[in-house]
C-alpha cells in the first residue's frame, strides 16, 4: 500500500531528494519548508502537498494535524530540515544558539511527539550529520544539535517501540546541494569532502538510505544511526604515515 510520507526541509537538497525517492515508490508525499515558492515548485511534479512552516516558530503538532487532515495518517516522518550557520564561539549569542537548536532538535522532537500521539505504527528518520561526532570551527551550535539528534533518536526509539514506531537516523557526510539556506565556500567543500571514498556524497545516496531504513526490510532496526559518509567518520585519509620505519623494540619478539 502507498504510504503517506511527511518530509521536512523538502524544498531542496536532501529533503527534496528524499521526497522524490518516496514518490518514485508510489508513496504520497507531503513536504514542509519555510520557503513557500521553492516548496510549491518542488512538490508540484510529485503531486505532493506543500505545507509552509518555520519549524522554529510554529506549532509542530499543528503541522502534523494539517498533513493528516489533508492526506490522511502519516506513515513515515523524515526530519530533514536543518540550518548550518557559520558562527564562531566569540560571536555566538543565545539567540543564534537557540535558533539552531529549535530548528535542528526541538522541531524533530515535537514532530515525532505529535506523530506518536496518533497511536499507530510508523517510521521516523532523522537526518543527522558527521558533525555529530567530529567538531569543526564555527559550528559549535550545529555540531551540538546533531549530536543531540542522535541521542534523541535513541531515546524516542526506546519510548515509542511499544507503539510500533521505529526511530532511526541517517548521518550523511558532506553532500553538495548548492543550498541557498546553508551555503559553503569551495575551500570548505573540498576540505570536508576528504574521506576514503574520495568524493562528496550525492543527495540521492542519502535518500536511498532513508528509504531503506524507513521500509519493511529494516523492520528490526530502531534506535540506530546509519552513517552514509564515504567512510569519513571511520578515520582520516589526510594523515601521513606517522613514522617511516619500525624501531628495534617494536620488532622484538
Amino acid at each position: 500500500m502507498a504510504r503517506h510520507v511527511l518530509v521536512t526541509g523538502a524544498a531542496g537538497g536532501i529533503g527534496l531528494a528524499v521526497a522524490k525517492a518516496f514518490h518514485a515508490l508510489g508513496d504520497t508525499v507531503t513536504g514542509v519548508d519555510a520557503r513557500e515558492p521553492d516548496l510549491v515548485a518542488a512538490m508540484a511534479p510529485l503531486g505532493g502537498r506543500a505545507l509552509v512552516a518555520d519549524l522554529a516558530a510554529e506549532d509542530c503538532a499543528e503541522v502534523v494535524d494539517r498533513a493528516v487532515e489533508a492526506t490522511g495518517p502519516v506513515d513515515v516522518l523524515v526530519n530533514a530540515a536543518g540550518i548550518y550557520p557559520a558562527t564562531t564561539l566569540a560571536d555566538m549569542t543565545a539567540t543564534a544558539w537557540d535558533r539552531v537548536q529549535h530548528v535542528n532538535v526541538r522541531g524533530p522532537m515535537l514532530l515525532t511527539r505529535a506523530l506518536a500521539a496518533a497511536g499507530r505504527p510508523a517510521a521516523v528518520v532523522n537526518i543527522s550529520s558527521s558533525a555529530a561526532t567530529r567538531a569543526r570551527q564555527g559550528a559549535a551550535h550545529y555540531c551540538t544539535s546533531k549530536a543531540a539528534v542522535e541521542m534523541l533518536t535513541k531515546a524516542c526509539a526506546v519510548e515509542l517501540g511499544g507503539q510500533g514506531i521505529r526511530v532511526n537516523a541517517v548521518a550523511p557526510g558532506f553532500v553538495e546541494v548548492a543550498s541557498p539556506v546553508n551555503p559553503v565556500t569551495p575551500e570548505y567543500a573540498h576540505a570536508v569532502s576528504a574521506n576514503p571514498v574520495g568524493r562528496a556524497g550525492l543527495p540521492e545516496e542519502i535518500a536511498a538510505a532513508v528509504v531503506w531504513v524507513a521500509g519493511p526490510d529494516a523492520a528490526f532496526v530502531t534506535g540506530s544511526v546509519l552513517r552514509v559518509d564515504g567512510g569519513g567518520t571511520a578515520g582520516s585519509t589526510a594523515l601521513p604515515l606517522h613514522f617511516p620505519s619500525t624501531t628495534a623494540l617494536q620488532e622484538s619478539s
